[in-house]
């Protein structure tokens, strides 16, 4: 929709122009800022003009090899990404993007920052990004920059951490995350629904095992365990969980059972023995797409399996699984 009373677009070349006067925002893709009303707002500083490099790699002092993603790449370019022969955790960047109710024209647009730094529950780039600890780097006010966990990022609904005049710069997510072995189920209450809940578990190569739940509670959530956990300790964890979410896609006692039996598919489906890689993989031929080519569409059968959807023929209801 038209922002009227948007008097001022400004266009950023260097970072000492990223500065913001009181009533202005910073625009990515502006998916969501244009797609209501936004009371107060007068201006906008577009933060596409930098010309951030989409995707690159590099190496943290902290996770070693990481692959920088920057705040301005679009779930697109994202979704474009040749994962490398040892990537067993790719999959789970098209599994995320089909979790978002958006079409691939909208993938074109929308960023990766922005949908994080948004903070909506059912956010799936902050599902992906906790899911594999990435570190969202932040440009202060000073001329500097912090780095956090994406999990503690997003401190709430539409809330985060930045301080005001702060800038989300970079998601860095280690190389060692994408080696990971991972798993994957959401659910809502309709197939064309938002996410209820959205369940992630990563087995990292130290035999490592974190469950992220997004979607279902206010906050990215993590349950970190030294190695497999057994079923009672992992149920514990689920059941100390104190911010399921409450709105008309789901009741927070359906969100909080599901995601239990969620969590627990997850857990027995990571602990067989790893699958044989495929013939394809590392080349990014299953997972890359050209520019502007549409993906499956999320409402159909095949789309319904990876993202672990139910079909419009299984019935959901808010008291128990399907």
């Amino acid at each position: 929709m038209d922002l009227t009373t948007v008097r001022e677009i400004r266009t950023p070349s260097r970072r000492d122009e990223v500065v913001f006067a009181p009533g202005e925002r910073p625009l990515g893709g502006g998916t969501w800022l244009f797609s209501e009303r936004q009371p107060g707002l007068t201006g906008l500083v577009d933060l596409t003009s930098l010309g951030w490099t989409p995707i690159e790699r590099g190496t943290d002092a902290v996770s070693g090899d990481v692959v920088g993603i920057a705040a301005t790449c679009t779930i697109a370019e994202l979704l474009r990404l040749p994962a490398d022969d040892d990537w067993a955790a790719h999959p789970l960047i098209d599994q995320c993007a089909n979790s978002l109710l958006a079409s691939f024209k909208i993938w074109n647009v929308a960023t990766v920052g922005g949908n994080v730094a948004l903070g909506l529950p059912a956010g799936a780039m902050t599902s992906l990004m906790a899911t594999l600890d990435a570190t969202a780097v932040v440009w202060t006010t000073d001329g500097g920059e912090r780095r956090l966990p994406v999990a503690t990022f997003v401190t709430g609904v539409v809330q985060n951490a930045l301080e005001p005049g702060e800038v989300l710069r970079t998601l860095e997510v280690p190389l060692d995350s994408l080696r990971s072995r991972t798993g994957f189920r959401r659910i809502s209450l309709s197939p064309l629904g938002r996410s209820g809940t959205l369940v992630t578990a990563r087995l990292g190569l130290d035999g490592e095992f974190v469950v992220t739940i997004t979607a279902g509670t206010t906050r990215p959530v993590q349950l970190r365990f030294d190695e497999l956990p057994g079923e009672r300790a992992l149920a514990e964890a689920v059941a100390g969980v104190d911010c399921w979410y409450s709105d008309p896609h789901g009741a927070p006692d359906w969100r909080r059972a599901m995601s239990a039996r969620f969590a627990d598919e997850l857990r027995v489906e990571l602990g067989r023995p790893a699958p044989a890689p495929s013939a394809t993989a590392g080349t990014g031929a299953e997972r890359t797409r050209p520019h502007g080519e549409p993906t499956h569409d999320p409402r159909s059968p095949a789309a319904r399996a990876l993202t672990g959807t139910p079909s419009p023929t299984t019935p959901t209801s808010p008291g128990g699984a399907p």
